[in-house]
C-alpha cells in the first residue's frame, strides 16, 4: 500500500532510513538501465540477422535469450526502483519475492548441475549438437560456436567428426556442398606468427585419418576442454557465482528492511 504522504503529521520523526531508501533506488535504477540495454542489444541482433532463426533453434537463439532476460530484469528492477522511490510496499514485496525466486532457481540449477553432472553433460551435448546442425542457419549460433572452439581450442563436442551432423559438412557422397567433409575454420590451429586466418584450412579433414587431421585442427572435443577449464578455474567460477548472488541478496535484504521501516512509519502516523 502507498504511504499516505498527504496526511497531516504531528511528529517529525521518521522510521525510514533515507540512505537505505535511496541506495535501493539507485541500485535498482542502474540495473533497470542495464536491462534496457540488454533488451536493445537482443532486439538489434534479432533484426540484423541475415536470415531468420529456424523454428527448431528459436528457444536457444542468443538474441531471444537476451530479450527474455532483459524483460525479466526490467520488470523486477522497475518494481524495486519505483517501490523505493514511492515507498510502495506492494512493489517492494514483488521486487523482493522476484529476486528471491530468481536466486533460489539459480541455486537449484547449480545444485542439480553438480549432483546430476552426467545429465547436465547430456543436456549440453544436445545443445551443442543443435548448434552444429544449424551452424549455417543461424548467424548467432555460428558466431557462438566459432567463439567456443577458438577460445577452448577444441573442435566439435566429442571430436571433429561431430561436424558430420551438419548438412554442409556431411561426408555423404550425395552432398553437393563445397564444404563436404570439412570443419569450420575455428577448428584450425594457428601457426606461430600467423596473422591471416586460412578459412579453408579445415577442408577435407573428416576424410583424413585422425593423426593427419589433428595436425591442422584441434584434436580435442569441447566437452573435454570444458571440464578441464572448469577444474582449473574453480576460483574464477566461484567468484562469478558470488558476483551474481551478492547483488540479489543485497536487494532482498534492503527491500525487506525498507518494508519494515515503512510499516513502522505508517503505524506512527496512525
Amino acid at each position: 500500500m502507498d504511504r499516505q504522504v498527504s496526511l497531516s503529521r504531528t511528529e517529525t520523526f521518521s522510521f525510514i532510513n533515507p540512505w537505505i531508501r535511496y541506495f535501493l533506488f539507485f541500485f535498482s535504477f542502474l540495473f533497470w538501465i542495464f536491462s534496457l540495454l540488454i533488451v536493445a542489444i537482443g532486439v538489434y541482433a534479432k533484426v540484423q540477422k541475415a536470415t531468420d532463426a529456424v523454428r527448431d533453434t528459436f528457444f536457444i537463439d542468443p538474441a531471444v535469450i537476451l530479450i527474455v532476460v532483459g524483460v525479466v530484469m526490467f520488470f523486477i528492477t522497475f518494481c524495486g526502483c519505483i517501490g523505493a522511490l514511492r515507498e510502495n510496499i506492494q512493489l517492494l514485496k514483488i521486487f523482493s519475492f522476484s529476486l528471491t525466486l530468481v536466486f533460489l532457481c539459480q541455486m537449484a540449477i547449480a545444485i542439480l548441475g553438480f549432483f546430476y553432472s552426467d545429465q547436465t553433460s547430456d543436456a549440453l551435448g544436445k545443445f551443442m549438437k543443435k548448434a552444429i546442425v544449424h551452424y549455417r542457419d543461424d548467424l548467432d549460433l555460428q558466431n557462438l560456436m566459432d567463439y567456443i572452439q577458438q577460445q577452448f581450442k577444441c573442435c566439435g563436442w566429442n571430436n571433429y567428426t561431430d561436424w558430420s551432423w551438419n548438412l554442409y559438412f556431411n561426408c555423404s557422397q550425395s552432398n553437393p556442398s563445397t564444404e563436404r567433409c570439412a570443419v569450420p575454420f575455428s577448428c584450425c590451429t594457428s601457426l606461430p606468427g600467423e596473422t591471416v586466418i586460412n578459412t579453408m584450412c579445415g577442408f577435407g579433414v573428416q576424410s583424413q585419418k585422425s593423426l593427419n587431421a589433428t595436425r591442422s585442427i584441434y584434436p580435442v572435443g569441447c566437452s573435454d576442454r570444458a571440464v578441464v577449464w572448469i577444474e582449473s578455474h574453480l576460483l574464477f567460477v566461484g567468484a562469478m557465482a558470488m558476483g551474481l548472488a551478492l547483488p540479489q541478496i543485497a536487494g532482498i535484504v534492503l527491500s525487506q528492511i525498507l518494508i519494515t521501516e515503512i510499516r513502522k512509519d505508517i503505524r506512527s502516523v496512525i
